[in-house]
């Protein structure tokens, strides 16, 4: 008996690196790109070890949990490490960074997430991006989230290192990841002594190995049936168009925070200015005695597909998450899940306007 996803051939290393142009088609970018076998932590963890070590000055920009993350990989890997934590109702600005640097000219690297999933925000890259190249520094960029949702261009911002995932915007797979990766990004990296090689994270080793060896010989068996869903994944972007797909995820964005505003209940956008709202992802602030986890738990009980989650850690008290990337990102799942908030919150005791929500996110919608 035959299997459509196990009695494959080979995927051959014509094909992988043809997948890997798509990617750059993607970014817009004729920067070197690999794509990483395994979630995005791969490439994220592996570009800060490769590239930061013992005299590396770095400047973290924390605006959610993956800020956090990063600059302890950075400390672990001996940089010195200055932090520049916002606030997560809101985002980072390029003067921000630009008075960092003032304080700390040293610094020689920055990271930085695009967008955050996990609190909704969305960080000026571009603005960012023009701060960083005047201070001369490696920039990294955590676009996991972003990709697909709004614009990622490495090359007209400036960033070195560029890591995307395919599972959230992009409406992909979750077992492959992808990073573009600037030249001089490749010379620091072979510059640092620190920088992993034989080892499952070394962005070098994969270099040696498959760019510079004209990308014939793949270095190992490739994650085959999740390289052929990134494949589709690409292939479905381009035929819709990026900026159908990007525009999509905004309008479900509009629609959710301008629906939840109508709803009441005491819901309230937890990113403050819609600007600072990235397009993945809509946060919301629960009401005084309520707990977001149970609010999303009786919102869930009407219908397990939903898109909704509790924040994570301590935001699981104060903060719902409406995932509306991807296969979401439509007026169904929005006008779906502002429902079943408008039931939750009604269970509560709570005053709702179902009919003003629905109202509001369709006029939003557009």
């Amino acid at each position: 008996m035959t299997h459509p996803f196990l009695d494959l051939p080979p995927l051959s290393a014509e094909r992988f690196a043809a997948i890997e142009d798509g990617v750059a088609r993607l970014l817009d970018t004729r920067q070197d790109v690999l794509i990483t076998q395994g979630e995005a932590l791969l490439p994220l963890e592996g570009a800060i070890r490769a590239a930061a070590g013992p005299g590396t000055v770095a400047l973290n920009v924390i605006t959610g949990p993956y800020g956090q993350t990063f600059g302890n990989w950075l400390r672990d890997a001996g940089a010195t490490v200055h932090d520049l934590s916002v606030p997560f109702h809101t985002a980072a600005t390029a003067e921000q960074i630009r008075e960092a640097f003032a304080e700390h000219p040293e610094i020689d690297f920055v990271s930085l997430v695009h967008a955050e999933a996990a609190t909704g925000n969305t960080n000026p890259v571009a603005e960012i991006g023009e701060a960083v190249r005047a201070q001369g520094a490696l920039f990294y960029l955590d676009a996991v989230a972003s990709v697909g949702a709004e614009p990622v261009l490495p090359d007209a911002w400036g960033v070195d290192l560029c890591v995307i995932g395919a599972q959230k915007a992009m409406g992909g797979p979750a077992g492959v990841s992808a990073i573009s990766v600037s030249e001089r990004a490749w010379t620091r990296m072979a510059a640092n002594p620190n920088a992993p090689r034989r080892s499952y994270l070394s962005l070098l080793d994969w270099k040696e190995r498959w760019i510079d060896a004209g990308r014939t010989a793949l270095p190992h068996a490739p994650a085959q049936l999740e390289m052929l869903a990134l494949e589709a994944c690409l292939e479905r972007i381009e035929s819709a168009g990026l900026q159908t797909v990007m525009a999509r995820h905004r309008r479900a964005a509009l629609a959710t925070r301008a629906g939840a505003v109508a709803l009441g209940g005491g819901l309230e956008p937890y990113v403050y200015e819609e600007r600072d709202a990235a397009p993945v992802a809509t946060t919301l602030r629960v009401p005084s005695g309520v707990a977001a986890s149970d609010l999303v738990a009786r919102a869930l009980a009407t219908d397990p597909t939903l898109p909704l989650a509790a924040g994570g850690g301590a935001l699981a008290k104060e903060m719902i998450r409406v995932n509306h990337y991807g296969p979401d990102a439509t007026p169904g799942a929005v006008q779906n899940s502002l429902a079943a908030l408008g039931a939750a919150l009604a269970e509560q005791g709570l005053p709702v306007d179902p009919a003003a929500a629905r109202r509001a996110a369709e006029l939003a919608w557009g």
